[in-house]
């Protein structure tokens, strides 16, 4: 599941609109649009206030490379 799909997701499990969550999260709303529509480039600090609000943070995953 990518991060797009996640915070849909979970902001639908709440059943928060988008204003709504991007008013608890301190965030705009243009920047919760654009994390649902799967924007390549977001400021992580601000990625990080959505996800607080389900209990959950971005960080660091290794990456399983064959070599």
């Amino acid at each position: 599941m990518n991060l797009a799909s996640f915070v849909k997701e979970k902001r639908g499990a709440v059943k928060l609109t988008q204003p709504e969550l991007a008013e608890k999260a301190g965030v705009g709303l243009r920047f919760i649009r654009e994390l649902e529509q799967g924007k390549q480039t977001l400021r992580l600090d601000k990625v990080n206030q959505v996800l607080a609000l389900f209990g959950y943070e971005m960080g660091p995953i290794a990456l399983n490379r064959l070599k």
